[in-house]
């Protein structure tokens, strides 16, 4: 299932590799939109102390919850109450629920029984009970190994990639064979370009037609939720067209007549 409008993402930081932690919030992002992004846990422990950089940076929102008596982990109540909290303000289309724990198997029955698709990420370890009780379960030590970890590029005075429908590109996008392949190779951004190359495979693989291909403006729109700052520009390309252009050892390009004046083009990974 995806183009999910409203997703919840609750994170249970004892249960969760904080190394997976960006691995899968950019496959949550193959299913659409992520508007909650929360993460619980005792933060004065020391298990934890390297959370907080990431959670900065990442822009999840940190639920603070000490331990009553010692040994004793409240977390996963605090969680709960938050899932049930938000699960009556009627707003969300799906939860996803990140944890190896078997503990978050009830919520998970509870949250689908509402009609949320509910969404659980955690190791193989997990037992098959919360695994069942989800829609779908992300095994993260398969999403780690397609993400590299990203070297941030800065941004300033950027311009968005198209944001066109899933279907449909506009007509100035140039055609495969126009596009420019003579970009110098420090104008390319090598030092973080193996992301986006990343995020193009995940893309590929999560859309791609029956042929192989992926429409262009649909993996810009699921870039664009993974990196919000992201645009060809930093790379020294004016469209991604023209990047995956750059690349012919990488993708394989096609352009086809959309409806009306607009032009669909389309990309397959070799």
């Amino acid at each position: 299932m995806e183009n999910l409008q409203r997703i919840a993402v609750l994170i249970d930081a004892d249960n969760t590799q904080l190394t997976k932690l960006e691995a899968m919030l950019y496959e949550v992002s193959t299913y659409g939109r992520i508007v909650v992004k929360k993460a619980y846990g005792n933060w004065k422990k020391q298990t934890l102390k390297n959370w907080e950089s990431e959670v900065k940076r990442l822009a999840i929102k940190t639920e603070q919850q000490f331990d009553y008596i010692s040994g004793k982990n409240t977390t996963d109540i605090v969680m709960v109450i938050d899932a049930m909290d938000l699960l009556h303000e009627k707003m969300y289309d799906a939860f996803v629920l990140v944890s190896s724990d078997s503990d978050f198997t009830p919520l998970a029955i509870r949250l689908r029984e509402s009609g949320a698709y509910i969404i659980g990420a955690g190791e193989k370890k997990t037992p098959e009970a919360f695994k069942n009780a989800c829609d779908d379960f992300i095994l993260l030590e398969y999403v780690a190994q397609v993400v590299s970890t990203p070297t941030n590029a800065a941004s300033t005075d950027e311009v968005p990639i198209d944001t066109a429908s899933a279907d449909e590109v506009p007509t100035d996008v140039a055609p495969a064979d126009e596009v420019p392949t003579d970009i110098a190779p420090d104008k390319m951004g090598t030092s973080n370009i193996e992301e986006i190359h990343n995020l193009l495979k995940i893309a590929s693989d999560k859309y791609q037609d029956d042929d192989g291909f992926i429409n262009v403006a649909a993996a810009g729109s699921y870039i664009k939720r993974v990196k919000p700052d992201f645009t060809p520009l930093i790379y020294g390309f004016s469209k991604l067209p023209e990047l995956l252009k750059a690349f012919p050892e990488k993708y394989t390009m096609t352009k086809s007549k959309g409806k009306g004046k607009v032009n669909i083009v389309a990309y397959k990974c070799l």
